[in-house]
């Protein structure tokens, strides 16, 4: 995925996205490592060493907003069109966790995906989720409770093995991420600190985000790596349902 800019031609300045069409313009390949979103980073581009931008250093912005707006276009990645991504700047960023499900969670392995780093805050944010289920105390000992789990909670946690255990067999991990945050959110809600799920959702996670889940493994008292643990089993008893609703119909109409 690349990102442009837009100079108005026999001057240096540059215009927004949303403005281009009202001047005659170029359009040049800008770094997408000082684009967030679309949103051009316009001191870093003063410092860019790029021979397509002249004199970048004194170049002037039509706003819109008050902010410079990028083009974009899914094309291959090449240094030629200042595309690259740089997987060292993202870990340093975002963590190598976030990097790792983030690739997964873009499409199907086999298939062929435009890198784009827009949307890797939501991943970013998902792990952090994750984190705070474990309330996570000064000492750095994890806060959670050894209470037995409601069955609300064993219907999320197997759901999700189900979920994960087909996923790894067909190779879909991309569907596995999403069934991640769909249970962490559900836990959240359901407010559920309990040892035995929390430990369970660690072991399912830690094939996908092995860094964040063996600290967190660590901090729920186990002194063995969470490599060795045993991976949950799906127990169809927990994702019965227990009622039912049925539409009525009175005189055509739906009660």
């Amino acid at each position: 995925r690349s990102n442009f800019v837009y100079r108005v031609k026999e001057t240096n300045k540059y215009v927004s996205f949303g403005l281009k069409d009202n001047y005659d313009t170029t359009k040049l390949h800008v770094d997408v490592n000082i684009v967030d979103n679309d949103i051009l980073n316009i001191e870093a581009f003063k410092n860019l060493k790029n021979n397509a931008l002249e004199n970048s250093a004194a170049a002037e912005f039509i706003l819109e907003d008050g902010k410079y707006i990028c083009g974009n276009e899914v094309e291959k990645m090449s240094k030629s069109k200042w595309n690259v991504v740089s997987p060292d700047d993202i870990c340093v960023k975002f963590g190598a966790d976030t990097l790792r499900l983030y690739e997964m969670f873009l499409g199907p392995l086999e298939l062929s995906k435009p890198w784009n780093t827009n949307g890797i805050t939501g991943v970013a944010g998902f792990l952090k989720k994750l984190w705070r289920l474990f309330n996570i105390q000064e000492d750095g000992s994890a806060k959670v409770s050894a209470d037995a789990p409601t069955k609300d909670e064993l219907k999320t946690l197997h759901k999700t093995i189900k979920k994960i255990t087909d996923d790894i067999d067909r190779f879909s991990f991309n569907t596995s991420v999403s069934s991640f945050m769909i249970c962490v959110n559900e836990l959240t809600d359901l407010k559920c600190n309990k040892k035995q799920i929390l430990e369970q959702l660690l072991v399912l996670i830690s094939p996908y985000a092995p860094h964040i889940t063996e600290e967190l493994w660590e901090k729920l008292g186990n002194t063995e790596s969470i490599a060795f643990a045993a991976f949950p089993i799906f127990n169809e008893e927990f994702v019965k349902e227990s009622s039912f609703n049925y539409p009525v119909s009175f005189n055509g109409k739906v009660r």
